[in-house]
């Protein structure tokens, strides 16, 4: 479970490193974000002469979550860190890469390209 101040890892070449959650969207009173949610962040650590700034605003989605998620089919699934990739107004990806195993409900909220640049989708 994600809510606002939550610091989380970027899991793309973006350029960002650590990311600060100042807004989960999706409703009006919604106090946490899962994944494949959409998430306003701000960016607190950067490469430098990256593609991303520090203290730069950008949207991102979750595509690693400590917190389990119970899938479908009654499995559970949690991973050891929370991880972001960020992405643009049009949803998609802003980095060419995706490091690390993302979660298949990525895909099943619809960011098919962004699955497509993943290694590992579990």
């Amino acid at each position: 479970m994600i809510r606002q101040e939550s610091r989380l890892n970027v899991a793309d070449n973006s350029g960002a490193k650590e990311v600060l959650c100042i807004r989960v969207l999706g409703g009006n009173r919604r106090k946490y974000a899962s994944i494949g949610d959409l998430i306003v962040v701000s960016v607190k650590k950067a490469v430098p002469r990256a593609n991303v700034k520090k203290k730069e605003i950008a949207l991102g989605v979750i595509v690693r979550a400590r917190k389990e998620k119970q899938r479908e089919d009654g499995s559970y699934i949690r991973f050891s860190d929370n991880a972001v990739v960020l992405v643009n107004k049009d949803k998609e990806p802003r980095g060419t890469r995706v490091l690390g195993p993302i979660a298949r409900e990525v895909r099943n909220k619809g960011y098919h390209k962004l699955a497509s640049l993943a290694k590992e989708v579990y």
